[in-house]
């Protein structure tokens, strides 16, 4: 950690004098450094690692006409599992580290992380991880990461914070160094420079990164919107952006989620209104709102209006919980004094004098609103009358899910609303229109999203004036080499998704996800033989153990036929003195499935299995 520093500069004067510093270094022939030693070791929370002062280095001994590379390794061509590599020369920062959650075919999976291969090769160079904001998508796979790249976290402090839980369930917390970025500060990674810039998301503390190289500057947006009445903390700070802009800007990547979307996304206390609302015409029964347990000032707004009409507060699902903690504990929410109840406590209470604040808006199977519209939750059951607020949109692919919880709770008599009581925190079309127009970047590199949100923000960018020459749509693995003479595509490097399947990591892949479809698709049979290992002679069976195929009570008549099928392809291989069992096996297979297909049109998996006596 040498060659890192922080530049902490309170002075509004100063404030972004070390990025400005670092970007002069590209002008520079003599190659000394600001070492960054101002307020680098102050003011350091005391379960943090502090960050030795850079030396100073020269330039003398670089490469002429060496170039940035981006390297996206997740997070484009779907939602979520967002990391991206900045290299240059001998310096790697990573940008983000998030996870993605399970497609439906991903039977048992729990959560999928991105394939790191090219960071373990190069681990020497790896400098640190820079992180935007605390959303799973963008911070979930680090604990895993992390295990096997042990490099130091910079983040705001609620993200942090939220980094720090995950830590400590994986017994990290001692050993991953950690440090605190305000926005407005500059961390100097050997040749890289990063500084933290406002912005405003569904979570608090989300930063937009300015990244100085000598060959050109990159903004990276994060996920942001443009709010200028946050419920907590200060707007964007588009003043940053366009000075950064007047300085000449390499690249801008731009988040994409709602670069579909036409106009402005609303300001988050809209949400709060709509709650106010709520609450007024619907003072005789219980409200349950159910919404992302990040998005803390959607939570601060209910717990608002719950402290307004006299109602208590339950916090249920075990990631809002801990998310409320954290963000309590670090300032990020003020709850007024006596308004949270434990879930046990709610006996103590008439109906409408109560709110419940929970997961599952994307009709999680686990979370809790979801094991409460199906009778499984422990504590918690919907009653007649009950109010229900979906305070989220469906992610896309989670529409199924989230109608199956509504039609539940519906049919239990509750009065489900699920218009008007969110709104996203992703900019839509004409903030990113103002982005653009204020940073002014030679080139366009579309991120975060699906391929049809990339290709709205590059017909953005095209209609803003860039060339469509200069307007990048990444995929995943490629690297995209730039300077300000120009930029091009010109390798892959391997990535992929590694599945996380309870404690296991990377150890199902697709061949056992193809046998899981497999098995859910057909079924499967076993058949089980047992010879005697030297004459061969059959002592037992065959015997036939079908799950998942046929109901075997009322299919009696083609497991007989099925079995007959069986014993003779085994005589068969006996009587021509077939002594080995793998060809045993295999003949048994094919003749079981030729029938089977022959009078079922299936193909279940079928399993020999010879005993020896």
């Amino acid at each position: 950690m040498s060659n890192d520093t922080v530049n902490s500069n309170t002075n509004s004067g100063t404030k972004n004098a070390g990025a400005d510093r670092a970007y002069a270094k590209r002008n520079t022939h003599n190659g000394n450094r600001n070492n960054g030693k101002n307020g680098a070791r102050k003011n350091l929370p005391a379960r943090q690692f502090p960050v030795k002062a850079a030396r100073p280095s020269s330039r003398r001994n670089r490469k002429s006409g060496s170039k940035l590379k981006i390297i996206p390794l997740g997070g484009l061509e779907q939602i979520g599992m967002n990391i991206t590599v900045f290299e240059y020369e001998d310096n790697i920062v990573v940008v983000d580290c998030g996870l993605a959650f399970p497609e439906d075919d991903m039977l048992g999976i729990d959560l999928v992380i991105p394939d790191i291969t090219y960071l373990k090769e190069n681990r020497s160079k790896v400098k640190g991880f820079v992180i935007t904001h605390g959303h799973e998508d963008h911070i979930g796979a680090l604990p895993y990461v992390l295990k096997e790249l042990n490099v130091p976290v910079y983040a705001t402090k609620l993200t942090i914070g939220l980094i720090e839980n995950k830590l400590k369930e994986h017994g990290l917390l001692r050993t991953v160094k950690r440090k605190v970025v305000k926005h407005g500060q500059v961390i100097n990674l050997g040749d890289l420079s990063v500084e933290f810039i406002k912005t405003n998301h569904s979570i608090q503390d989300a930063a937009a990164l300015a990244i100085y190289s000598p060959a050109g500057i990159v903004m990276h947006t994060g996920d942001f919107k443009v709010d200028y009445t946050p419920v907590f903390g200060d707007a964007i700070d588009l003043q940053r952006f366009a000075e950064i802009g007047k300085k000449g800007v390499l690249a801008l990547m731009c988040d994409s989620t709602n670069a579909e979307r036409k106009g402005f996304t609303m300001s988050e206390r809209t949400v709060g209104r709509v709650f106010d609302n709520v609450f007024h015409e619907h003072t005789d029964t219980r409200i349950i709102i159910a919404t992302f347990a990040s998005n803390v000032d959607r939570v601060q707004q209910i717990i608002n209006s719950a402290y307004k009409y006299g109602r208590k507060v339950v916090v249920e699902g075990r990631s809002m919980v801990n998310v409320i903690g954290t963000a309590s504990e670090l300032g990020y929410l003020k709850i007024p004094q006596n308004t949270l109840i434990e879930v046990d406590q709610l006996k103590d209470y008439p109906d409408e004098k109560v709110v419940l604040i929970t997961t599952g808006s994307q009709g999680e199977s686990m979370a809790a609103l979801s094991r409460m519209a199906y009778n499984i939750h422990k504590k918690i059951t919907i009653k007649p009358g009950d109010t229900i607020i979906f305070s989220s949109n469906p992610i896309p692919g989670n529409e199924k899910a989230v109608s199956k919880v509504i039609n539940e709770l519906s049919q239990k008599g509750a009065e489900v609303i699920f218009q008007d009581a969110h709104v996203s925190g992703h900019a839509c079309q004409e903030e990113i229109k103002l982005i653009y127009s204020l940073v002014h970047p030679k080139y366009a590199i579309p991120v975060h999203g699906e391929y049809r949100h990339l290709k709205a923000q590059a017909r953005l960018a095209e209609n803003l004036g860039i060339p469509k020459e200069n307007v990048f749509i990444l995929r995943s693995g490629n690297v995209l080499e730039m300077d300000e003479d120009g930029a091009e595509h010109t390798e892959n490097v391997p990535v992929g998704a590694i599945l996380v399947d309870g404690l296991g990591v990377g150890d199902v892949g697709n061949i056992v996800l193809r046998d899981r479809q497999h098995l859910a698709e057909d079924g499967i049979m076993i058949v089980v033989m047992t010879l005697e290992r030297r004459s061969n002679i059959v002592l037992s069976g065959p015997d036939i153990v079908s799950r998942g195929f046929v109901y075997v009570r009322e299919s009696e008549d083609l497991m007989g036929q099925a079995r007959h099928v069986v014993e003779d392809a085994l005589h068969g291989c006996l009587e021509r003195h077939v002594s080995d069992w793998g060809k045993i096996k295999t003949v048994v297979k094919d003749s079981l499935s030729d029938y089977l297909w022959k009078r079922t049109k299936r193909r279940p998996m079928i399993l020999p299995i010879i005993m020896e006596a």
